[in-house]
C-alpha cells in the first residue's frame, strides 16, 4: 500500500485480491474498514480473460462484444468472491456492501461489429431499452445500478423506485456511521437510509442535473454550458 508495484494477471482479479487481503487484515485486527474497489472494467479496450468471454463467443457475439461482456462476467465472479469471503470471515452481518457504476453502458450500435446468433439475428448490446449510451446525458448514458446488501439490516429482494444519485452516497454513509453532516459543509445529496429501511417512506421530490462536461479543445466552455444536459425528477 502507498507504493507502485508491478503485478501479474487480469487487473480486476488483482485489484479484488489486494482488497480482500487488506479487508482480512482489518478483520484480524478487529478494526472497522471502508473499502472502495474501483475496477477499470468494463472500459475499453474490451479485453477479458479467455475463460470469461468464451461462452459469449459461442453464443455468436463479436469478439469485441464478447470481451465487453466477459469483463462484466469477471466482475460478477469477483463480487461473488467478496461476498463469500465476508461470510467466511463472519463479516457479512456487520458490513454494508454497495455495488454501483459510474455511467451507462459503453456498448451499442455503431460502436464496433455486431455479432449474430445461430438464426442470424443481430446480437446488439443490451441497454434496457433506454435512449443513449455512455457520454450522453440521456437516461441510457447516466442511469446506473445501485445495489445495497446488508444481511440482518436491509430486507432483501426489494426495489426502491425513487430517483437518487451519487451525491447521496456521502450523507448515507455518514448516517450509517452515526455521524452528522458538519454544519459548515454544504452538500447537495441526502441520506438514503429512510428508503433503505422502508421503500415507501416519504421522500420529497427534487431535480437532479446532468451535464456532459466535454467540448472541443480550445473551445469556449461557456458556449457548452447548456449543451448535452438533462434535468430529472421522479
Amino acid at each position: 500500500l502507498g507504493r507502485c508495484a508491478q503485478t501479474y494477471g487480469f487487473s480486476t482479479n488483482v485489484l479484488c485480491a489486494q482488497a480482500l487481503g487488506w479487508i482480512k487484515s482489518q478483520a484480524d485486527a478487529r478494526q472497522p474498514f471502508f473499502a472502495y474497489i474501483a475496477t477499470n472494467a468494463p472500459h475499453s479496450p474490451y479485453v477479458a480473460p479467455e475463460a470469461d468471454k468464451q461462452r459469449f463467443l459461442k453464443m455468436g457475439f463479436d469478439p469485441g462484444q464478447a470481451g465487453f461482456y466477459g469483463m462484466i462476467e469477471n466482475i460478477d465472479h469477483n463480487v461473488g468472491r467478496l461476498i463469500d469471503k465476508l461470510a467466511e470471515w463472519k463479516l457479512d452481518q456487520n458490513t454494508l456492501l454497495i455495488f454501483l457504476s459510474d455511467n451507462g453502458t459503453a456498448g451499442g450500435r455503431g460502436r464496433g461489429a455486431i455479432g449474430k446468433d445461430a438464426n442470424g439475428t443481430p446480437l446488439e448490446f443490451y441497454n434496457a431499452g433506454m435512449k443513449g449510451l455512455k457520454g450522453s446525458a440521456d437516461e441510457g448514458g447516466t442511469r446506473v445500478p445501485a445495489l445495497f446488501s446488508w444481511p440482518g439490516r436491509i430486507e432483501p429482494g426489494r426495489d426502491i423506485d425513487r430517483v437518487a444519485a451519487h451525491i447521496d452516497m456521502f450523507p448515507t454513509l455518514l448516517q450509517i456511521a452515526g455521524q452528522d453532516v458538519p454544519e459548515d459543509l454544504q452538500i447537495d445529496g441526502r441520506s438514503l437510509v429512510p428508503l433503505l429501511e422502508n421503500p415507501q417512506a416519504k421522500w420529497r421530490d427534487r431535480n437532479l442535473f446532468f451535464h456532459v462536461g466535454r467540448w472541443p479543445k480550445g473551445a469556449d466552455p461557456d458556449k457548452f454550458q447548456h449543451a448535452k444536459c438533462a434535468v430529472r425528477n421522479q
